[in-house]
């Protein structure tokens, strides 16, 4: 458990730390010459034992501390001027507790205040009052200092959670209260020793410094995941990559420190004289979430500020341990007002490692006061449509804090999909919790492409997994139904409209389909159309689709014509004649044969692959295959053109217009360099 002190300066948080841990966390030179905290100070104690003097651990020291059975509670001592908001900040990320600080003698002052407010924005789950120096007043003077705490606790953002807030009178000269708020804390603890640890492994660096024989160590407070020696990470926002050598957490030797923990650790990595980390740097998992610029968030305005948020107000961003500037908006339209929280969205002006639920704060760094905080929802909002009720509508179902919870309401929301790698990268889910959440209970298990995502309720909810060209995609069952008749639908019509033909094909299908402004994604229709073929309410004839009922019909003479064309292009394999050559082995005019050819292909007998080249349905079936089996032997399953031309020895040319008719048709797609089989 991570515990950090807040309250106005002089009013003796260091004294009380010191008295918890037996260290002094004053370190600067200046900071002792003034007898004011400036910058940050940590320690460490086992509260068990009730002996600090036997279990504090100072912070100066790196691979020199001995082991111990249990892991400490980190406490992190802020400084209490206003001039040094900005140091106070950085060191209440991530914590789990918060020792509200207030002298009997002076009671609440302007920064208990401001402290209170921000772990009241950043949402601060526990909170304890120490009233110190109860030594120096009387007892009625004891008593009208608990009423002002009480009073100031009724009136914050947190005020339901922080009005039971426990408040221990203390004198750190002589011990009192002390033993009963060292029990308070050791208890909180247990209760936080079991939690899960889930995301990707993420550090905000707030110290970093140089050892003798470890060279660069960095130190945070472990926002989510766990980290071991030998692992991968990337010192953020600039990227680079390095390798954990050593470890600590709480101060101690450790195999995995995890979330709740401050972690002291130690890089190596040919790429680190890139530039050493800073205060407001990450040390993160490679696979963690990449930096962003664009956080959209729900806001809270202060009930103290003198003002409205207009748009584009231009204040500092504190995330993590990390002071950016940022200008903020609405996402409704109007300025921001003290109130119920709002939807806004930060553009920042140098990126920043945030995810779902990361809490910040907003301050006006020319008049030194917090006007705002709250929680980031969505750290890669989209650049358009923002204002959009839509968007709107998706981050309520993104502000949900369970996971499960949240994407259940965005496939509610999303009758074209959602973006499950996008989501994953949201919440900071690693791929086996998004697999995890996405797959059914044993009991629930279903075959086909469904899962189930568990609501909080308990009630599944049904989710098909879809293979999108960018990842997978998430389809509800209601939407997934509402496809298949919209698709059942279209080829209704078209057997109505077109009697004659097979039925439509995949892009016409989609053409269809998006004729009102709905255009499925590939993933989505090529899912629908799978599962109506898995029923047998559709049939696929070539590469057409039809009712199982449904049964085209040629006249004679076209049946004979067709007769006459698959006669030709059937022994010339996946290089059948072009139209010309094809009039001429019919001995058939080229305007007429062409007319005919199209006929067919609209029909989707035949298919026009090129301008002048008409393929059989079959043969179109083998120029895909040949594409899968190609995909299938490369290391990355993908191909180019060489490769193909090669496989199937149709030529340079040939090949070229193959390729682009199967990503054309959907049934491939290119990225530029590579082709790629779409399942």
């Amino acid at each position: 458990m991570i515990v950090a002190t807040a309250g106005h300066v002089d009013h003796g948080k260091t004294t009380l730390v010191r008295a918890l841990t037996g260290i002094d966390t004053d370190r600067l030179a200046e900071e002792q010459r003034r007898g004011m905290t400036i910058d940050l100070g940590f320690a460490y104690a086992d509260l068990g034992d009730g002996d600090p003097a036997d279990s504090g651990i100072g912070v100066a020291g790196f691979g020199d501390s001995p082991p111990a059975p249990a892991q400490p509670l980190g406490f992190v001592d802020v400084p209490g001027h206003e001039r040094f908001v900005r140091n106070m900040l950085a060191g209440v990320v991530a914590i789990d507790l918060a020792l509200l600080v207030v002298a009997a003698d002076d009671g609440p002052m302007p920064q208990t205040r401001e402290h209170l407010a921000i772990l009241g924005l950043l949402g601060v789950p526990q909170l304890v009052v120490a009233l110190t120096k109860a030594d120096r007043v009387d007892g009625d003077r004891l008593q009208a200092a608990r009423r002002e705490v009480a009073a100031l606790l009724a009136d914050t953002p947190q005020a339901t959670a922080y009005r039971q807030a426990p408040v221990f009178a203390l004198a750190a000269p002589t011990g009192q209260g002390l033993p009963a708020l060292r029990q308070h804390l050791a208890q909180a603890a247990q209760r936080l020793a079991q939690r899960p640890v889930t995301g990707h492994f993420r550090l905000a660096v707030d110290r970093s410094f140089t050892r003798a024989g470890a060279g660069r160590v960095v130190t945070g407070a472990v926002l989510s995941g766990c980290v071991q020696v030998g692992d991968a990470v990337l010192v953020a926002p600039l990227g680079t990559p390095a390798r954990v050598r050593s470890l600590q957490a709480q101060h101690r030797s450790a195999d995995r420190p995890v979330a709740g923990q401050r972690c002291a650790l130690n890089r190596a990595g040919p790429g680190l004289k890139r530039g050493d980390p800073v205060r407001g740097d990450w040390v993160v998992a490679a696979a963690a979430p990449p930096p962003s610029d664009r956080l959209d968030v729900q806001l809270s305005v202060l009930t103290g500020a003198n003002r409205p948020l207009r748009p584009d107000s231009q204040l500092q961003l504190h995330l993590g341990a990390a002071a950016v500037t940022a200008r903020v908006s609405s996402l409704e339209g109007s300025a921001l007002v003290a109130g119920a929280p709002a939807w806004a969205r930060l553009l920042l002006d140098r990126p920043v490692l945030a995810v779902h639920g990361d809490p910040f704060i907003l301050r006006d760094a020319a008049a030194n006061r917090t006007v705002a905080g709250g929680r980031v929802v969505d750290p890669f909002g989209p650049a358009r449509g923002r204002s959009r009720p839509a968007r709107r509508l998706q981050l309520a179902a993104l502000a949900l804090p369970e996971p499960a919870a949240a994407l259940a309401a965005l496939l509610d929301e999303a009758p074209d999909g959602v973006d499950l790698r996008g989501f994953a990268q949201t919440r900071n889910l690693t791929d086996t919790e998004l697999d995890a959440l996405c797959r059914p209970p044993a009991s629930q298990a279903t075959t086909g492409p469904s899962a189930a995502v568990q609501a909080p309720a308990g009630q599944a909810l049904a989710v098909q997994v879809l293979a999108g060209a960018h990842g997978p995609l998430g389809l509800s069952a209601r939407h997934g139904q509402a496809w298949r008749e919209r698709v059942l639908a279209v080829v209704d019509r078209w057997h109505a409209e077109q009697p004659d033909s097979l039925g439509p094909d995949e892009p016409a299908l989609r053409t269809r389909l998006g004729a009102d402004g709905r255009m499925p994604a590939h993933a989505v229709l090529r899912a629908t159309l799978q599962a109506l073929l898995q029923d047998g309410r559709l049939v696929r004839d070539g590469l057409c689709h039809r009712r199982a009922g449904h049964r085209a019909t040629l006249a004679e003479t076209d049946q004979a014509w067709l007769a006459r064309v698959a006669a030709q292009l059937a022994p010339a394999g996946l290089r059948p004649p072009i139209v010309g050559e094809l009039a001429t082995a019919l001995g058939l005019d080229v305007p007429a044969l062409l007319a005919f050819l199209l006929r067919m292909a609209g029909q989707g007998r035949l298919v026009r692959v090129a301008p002048n080249r008409f393929y059989l349905p079959d043969t179109v079936a083998e120029l895909l295959a040949q594409a899968r089996a190609l995909a299938a032997e490369a290391g990355d399953g993908g191909y180019d053109a060489a490769g193909y031309r090669d496989r199937t020895g149709i030529g340079r040319n040939l090949t070229v217009q193959v390729l682009e008719f199967l990503d054309r048709a959907g049934l491939t797609r290119f990225d530029g360099a590579r082709h790629w089989p779409v399942d």
